[in-house]
């Protein structure tokens, strides 16, 4: 075959059943569940989401975020002329995702804001805009957590949080009273100890204004944050301090990058080695009380692990949703096929189940009252342990929905896969959160009393609820060995919390598949092996997109 000119075309590549690109549409709007949960715990955001879900729809961004992983981080210790630096230089993609994020207020901002709902609403921005590039919500997170902490002094306080929570992204390392905005980062871990943060070597010495600390930290994200709460060992024992990377004078604060960490997934946010050599830093809270000042960024951070796990989960449904309503197969849309909807739909309910406890957890925040504080205390550790265990194999079943396509990078679902376990990671392992829950029951009676009464809420409304309820009581009241049972009994807090959640505000199919499955066991090992009879074409329903 010849065209007009002459010149021979090809007709062998013709593309046919192939899915166009999931773009060009509202992402808040592309499943019921998030928007339901923002009416429920943030009422007055549904607009401000769907214009951030406009852009986290929009072709653009989404190269964007495609950019910012492609294009990594790269690291300068010294300029030309042989001065130390220690800097990161990232694409221009990265600086246009942060300052999106600060804009719609997803870092510090609802600590300072009167709008009701103001960390429940955040959270779903958080949840909405982290599918379109997970990497920067690092220093996002860190951020909002950094002022949970910082709360702990009023006047450091009343310097950092308004800078912290200001809608303005002012990249660049300058004097932070200069600046419009900062961003905040930590440095916990240390090469000797990893989580077991009290065998920190790095040391504070008091001096005039402050301390000096030094030492080495082993995995330090967004190293180009202005300011850092770190932990090191003063005369008095572990504490906290506060570290910027530039001091007032405009001077930089001794922040030697030795390295970036070439890492798994992430890969759009630096993780640096740091070494401390005199570096100054006021203390935050009481010398010897460290790891006490900080748990409070941590319990923020790990929340957003849950956030940013149920976002990954999302991105990765909708994809698989999309595919398979696109593309046909023995005569039929995959979408239509039983087999496949069975799998779908039972990545419905997971997502949906993420999604309920992590926006419930964020309300907590909202409410401020010592009960909230207590149900954290407990639900948080198991929420994280759970939703982020859960969402590899969610994301690698998504993946598999779009066959070899989606093994191929182009189609984005590897980048989704590479990313899925770093919040199982980050801010404790599994084992780690699992028995920060067991020293929860252990030591805070009002914990345990706070998150019966929140699954109580269900009570009678369906009865594998309430015998998984029945169970887990018979389970805490036997303390032996109870370190080994750690995951297990996590995995049991979070699933009745999630059952609960779901059984009193959540959709009937979902919330009744997730009864039969997670709870009372009527499934198999892998998704998609739902009970006969299981409502697939309800449970898609939950996701209009294309539909």
């Amino acid at each position: 075959m010849t065209d007009l000119a002459g010149a021979p075309t090809s007709t062998t590549h013709a593309v046919t059943n192939q899915p166009p690109p999931l773009a060009g549409h509202d992402a808040f709007a592309a499943d019921l569940a998030l928007p339901e949960a923002v009416r429920r715990y943030a009422p007055t955001a549904q607009q401000r989401m769907h214009d951030l879900g406009r852009l986290a729809g929009d072709a653009t961004w989404l190269a964007r975020g495609e950019d910012a992983n492609r294009d990594v981080p790269r690291l300068r210790t010294h300029d030309r002329y042989g001065n130390r630096i220690d800097e990161v230089e990232f694409t221009g993609a990265w600086h246009e995702l942060m300052r999106t994020a600060v804009h719609h207020g997803l870092h510090a901002a609802p600590w300072l804001a009167t709008t009701p709902g103001a960390h429940a609403e955040r959270a779903a921005g958080f949840v909405l805009w982290s599918g379109v590039e997970a990497g920067h919500g690092c220093p996002i997170s860190m951020t909002y957590a950094a002022v949970a902490a910082l709360r702990a002094d009023p006047l450091l306080a009343d310097e950092w949080v308004p800078r912290l929570a200001s809608r303005v992204y002012d990249a660049g390392l300058r004097a932070p009273q200069t600046k419009a905005g900062v961003i905040a980062g930590m440095g916990m871990t240390e090469k000797q100890g990893g989580s077991d943060v009290r065998t920190n070597s790095t040391t504070a010495v008091p001096v005039s204004d402050g301390y000096l600390l030094t030492g080495h930290k082993w995995f330090c994200s967004a190293p180009m944050s202005d300011v850092f709460l770190v932990l090191a060992q003063a005369p008095g024992g572990l504490s906290c301090f506060v570290v910027p990377r530039v001091l007032p004078d405009g001077a930089r604060n001794p922040f030697h990058l030795q390295r970036l960490k070439d890492k798994l997934g992430n890969r759009s946010n630096a993780s640096a080695e740091v070494e401390l050599d005199g570096t100054w830093g006021r203390r935050l809270g009481e010398e010897g009380r460290g790891v006490r000042t900080i748990v409070e960024m941590v319990s923020a951070t790990r929340l957003d692990c849950v956030l940013g796990s149920t976002a990954l989960q999302r991105r990765a449904l909708h994809e698989a949703v999309w595919h398979a309503r696109h593309r046909t197969a023995f005569g039929r849309r995959l979408a239509d096929q039983p087999l496949m909807a069975s799998v779908l739909g039972d990545l419905v309910v997971e997502y949906e189940a993420a999604l309920a406890i992590g926006l419930r957890l964020a309300a907590t925040f909202d409410a401020g009252d010592e009960v909230s504080a207590a149900l954290r205390r407990l639900a948080l550790p198991a929420a994280k342990y759970y939703v982020c265990k859960r969402t590899p194999a969610a994301v690698g079943e998504a993946l598999e929905c779009l066959g070899g396509n989606g093994y191929v990078e182009e189609s984005g679902m590897p980048r989704l896969y590479r990313e899925a376990p770093v919040n199982s990671v980050w801010e404790g392992s599994g084992s780690v959160t699992a028995l920060d829950l067991v020293r929860a029951l252990q030591r805070a009676p009002d914990a345990l009393a706070a998150y019966l009464a929140e699954v109580g809420l269900a009570d009678g409304m369906d009865p594998r609820l309430d015998a998984a309820v029945t169970d887990l009581l018979t389970a805490l009241s036997d303390t032996t060995a109870i370190e080994s049972r750690a995951r297990r009994i996590a995995e049991w807090v979070a699933v009745v919390l999630a059952g609960s959640l779901l059984v009193r505000e959540g959709d009937p199919a979902v919330a009744e598949t997730f009864c039969a499955t997670r709870l009372a066991g009527d499934s198999g090992t892998t998704f998609g092996t739902l009970p006969r009879g299981t409502d697939t074409a309800a449970l898609l329903a939950r996701v209009p997109l294309a539909a």
